[in-house]
């Protein structure tokens, strides 16, 4: 299934990444009416509305600013260069354990987006500002362990560890982050199994 490449289609009917795409169950639709409220808000901001990833993306002097997205139990603005933003009302948060910085919103009723508007006019503003200046946001140091699994694999195959090492920082995160979300050590080593041509053809866990 093909993503969608006209941002109108998503709010009509979804990103096309899945089969709900075009049908009453799709995530965009489900969230329609506070989707509509969230991309006036980044309209009226002045950002400019492209689609990226299948999603409606707002840049600014070209560079992407906030990207907005919806799932089963939420709909969210997420920003880019979010280390940057300052935050004083506390509205970012982060999308799970191993995201670098508090960088999303989450909203379930479209009511919170309008209580909550200055705040987040206020972090587009400063996303643009921070756009506008080139300015990119901190790298955060984050140490994820080495499961025992990887580096026994490693050792036993030099071809494999070779492969693993000239790989960039992010895409053995990526790796390790996959792995260590397996409990069991018998997982973990079929995840690794199943990595081993992406890791030889140079691509991260998530890449196709």
């Amino acid at each position: 299934m093909a993503m969608i490449t006209d941002v109108d289609d998503y709010f009509a009917r979804g990103c096309g990444r899945c089969a709900r795409f075009d049908t009453p169950d799709c995530a965009a639709k489900l969230w329609s009416e506070g989707l509509a409220v969230l991309r006036r808000l980044c309209r009226e901001a002045g950002l400019v509305e492209t689609v990226k990833w299948g999603h409606p993306c707002y840049m600014h002097a070209g560079r992407n600013v906030a990207i907005i997205g919806a799932l089963r139990g939420d709909f969210r603005l997420n920003f880019f260069e979010a280390g940057l933003l300052a935050d004083p009302e506390g509205l970012l948060e982060r999308q799970g354990p191993n995201t670098a910085w508090p960088d999303m919103i989450r909203f379930t009723l479209a009511a919170q987006i309008t209580e909550r508007a200055p705040a987040i006019r206020a972090l587009l503003a400063e996303a643009m500002g921070h756009a506008e200046a080139g300015r990119r946001a901190p790298k955060a140091e984050r140490a994820v362990d080495w499961p025992d699994e990887l580096v026994a694999a490693l050792d036993a195959d030099p071809a494999l560890a070779e492969a693993f090492h000239r790989l960039t920082p992010g895409r053995q995160t990526s790796y390790l982050i996959a792995l260590r979300g397996a409990k069991r050590p018998e997982t973990r080593m079929a995840r690794i199994e199943k990595f081993r041509g992406r890791i030889m053809s140079g691509k991260g866990a998530q890449e196709r």
